[in-house]
């Protein structure tokens, strides 16, 4: 199984089905919070719905498409940061993350997104790292930008959020960059 430590109180972990109960808690005290950024949010009612969304996780991770994993400050479930796709034909992974809102301002994903930056750079060999952030999320889009990633652009109506679009704001980090 997957596990990385990043610092003394902080690392991920792979989900696992144990974990579900947990996350899904997190996701019910925020849910107000993450539904303005994510589809997903509503369709996970229940506990069960969640469930089958891990389920989904690991089969993708033994397919080595994805790793989903859960993060863990100071012994608590505080959200999940993956790589939501692993292709390695052309050495690129996607980075996704969220926090539950009483995380946030801490500096915790951008510890996290730093560290599975230089994980899929340094351990996975990969050639490119990609964020992609709704357009008007400023906090989610200074992540990147925080960690020096190159703004490539955007991509116009990528998501429908319930009763809206979106568009999202693309960020890259190539190794070579990194490596700087």
């Amino acid at each position: 199984m997957f596990s990385y430590k990043i610092e003394d109180d902080l690392y991920l972990k792979l989900i696992e089905l144990k974990d579900a109960e947990k996350i899904f808690h997190l996701i019910d005290q925020s849910r107000d919070h993450l539904r303005k950024w994510l589809g997903w949010v509503d369709m996970t009612i229940f506990e069960d719905d969640y469930k089958r969304i891990v389920e989904q996780s690991l089969v993708q991770f033994a397919e080595n498409k994805s790793i989903d994993t859960v993060i863990i400050y100071k012994d608590k479930y505080v959200g999940k940061a993956a790589f939501n796709k692993i292709d390695p034909s052309i050495k690129q992974v996607t980075l996704a993350y969220w926090l539950g809102n009483e995380y946030q301002g801490k500096g915790i994903i951008t510890k996290v997104v730093k560290s599975l930056t230089d994980y899929a750079i340094h351990e996975m060999n990969m050639n490119r790292v990609e964020i992609r952030v709704a357009k008007e999320n400023k906090k989610s889009r200074a992540v990147p930008e925080r960690l020096d990633f190159v703004q490539e652009g955007c991509i116009r109506r990528a998501e429908w959020l319930y009763d809206h679009y979106v568009d999202h704001t693309v960020y890259s980090m190539l190794a070579e960059d990194w490596m700087k």
